[in-house]
């Protein structure tokens, strides 16, 4: 097989296997179960807190752990090997809402939320998507109405992950008819209201939400940022989350894989292992080099981003990777199943769990199409969304 350790340093592969062993004695074995009951067991946070994985890249004055991006993203990757809706639940809670507290929040905001979500007391959510907005972002309707020195909301959002066990939903509203801010809202406050969203395709584990917000009355001190600036801390937000999505990605390809290999020197047709047909061999190797490819790009941004790029400077290859990845993982899913023909498609043998999965990759936190634009745009300089 490929090589999986080019170019990384000793501290990063203690990580990743690090992350292996976890992945392979608290996830693997239950991943079957919690896609069957829709609901991933809570006690797995309290783990994921303890062994560091929710405080990677977070100041250890806030107790969060001192690592790269791109030990993040090996991290990532053993998770959505494992189960991408484990994997989900951290990228949101660290990646989406941790980190953007501890780069744009005040030092009240950081010694109040951060400790509780880098040690899994608190999980965090990210308020943006709504029923009618999804890739225009921009044009999100949610509203915050100052009052004395208080923020009001009012709005709803749709396919929030986290949505029903965050303690703090990072939410984005319209504070001017040009301009968004993003504020902490708690979830226990009064007004807010989530309800989980079941019957999903995949990430069937995950607790994803539509959130209601009828008055829910912050104090400015929630306000996270400037007024009207927070569509630029979103954007931001994503571009980073692109590279954990696509490191997920990839985690998932990776699993189909390796259960197709390990299928096809098992299973036996016409008196020898179906890996001895050449067809099915096309279909692994078609496979390995596209998994390797997705890591490749996968890597090369995250080494970007510790190199000291910022959100905007690699935007662009985030997408690249983000794209790459996800069409890499369903294409991938697909045909591993394939190659474990009717037995994949029951859920006793993981690949059709794997196939689910991948799906939804190529849509949240932006489309597959949308990242062509990105790097279309980037290309030419022109934008194709006028």
């Amino acid at each position: 097989m490929f090589s999986r350790d080019f170019g990384l340093i000793e501290t990063q592969r203690d990580i990743r296997a690090m992350a292996a062993e976890f992945v392979n004695t608290e996830i693997v074995p239950h991943a079957r179960d919690w896609d069957r009951d829709e609901r991933v067991a809570p006690e797995i946070i309290k783990k994921l807190g303890e062994l560091g994985f929710l405080g990677l890249m977070v100041p250890e004055s806030y107790g969060g752990v001192d690592a790269d991006m791109l030990s993040y993203i090996l991290v990532t990757e053993e998770l959505g090997r494992g189960d991408s809706s484990v994997r989900g639940i951290v990228s949101v809670s660290l990646g989406l809402v941790t980190k953007t507290i501890a780069a744009h929040g005040s030092d009240e905001q950081k010694k109040h939320w951060i400790p509780q979500l880098v040690a899994g007391e608190a999980l965090g959510c990210f308020a943006l998507t709504e029923p009618g907005t999804g890739s225009d972002a921009a044009s999100l309707s949610t509203k915050a109405t100052r009052d004395g020195g208080d923020w009001v909301l009012n709005g709803s959002k749709m396919f929030i992950t986290n949505g029903t066990w965050a303690k703090v939903a990072l939410t984005f509203a319209r504070t001017s008819d040009s301009g968004i801010t993003a504020f902490l809202v708690p979830t226990d406050a009064p007004g807010f209201t989530a309800t989980e969203i079941h019957g999903k395709l995949g990430l069937r584990g995950q607790a994803t939400a539509e959130l209601l917000l009828e008055n829910v009355r912050v104090p400015d001190s929630a306000r996270l940022g400037e007024v009207d600036k927070g569509l630029g801390i979103a954007l931001g937000a994503l571009s980073r989350g692109r590279i954990s999505v696509a490191a997920g990605a990839v985690g998932v390809a990776q699993a189909a894989l390796d259960a197709a290999v390990g299928y096809a020197t098992e299973r036996e047709q016409f008196g020898k292992p179906i890996a001895s047909f050449q067809l099915v061999q096309e279909l692994l190797a078609d496979a390995a080099v596209d998994v390797q490819a997705s890591r490749l790009l996968t890597h090369q941004v995250a080494r970007m981003a510790d190199a000291g790029a910022t959100p905007k400077e690699y935007a662009t290859d985030a997408s690249a990777a983000k794209y790459h990845a996800s069409e890499t993982a369903v294409r991938v899913s697909n045909s591993c199943l394939q190659v474990f023909g009717g037995y994949g498609f029951i859920d006793e043998y993981p690949v059709g769990k794997y196939l689910r999965d991948a799906r939804v990759l190529t849509l949240y936190e932006g489309t597959s199409q949308l990242q062509k634009l990105i790097i279309g745009r980037a290309l030419t300089g022109v934008n194709a969304m006028g």
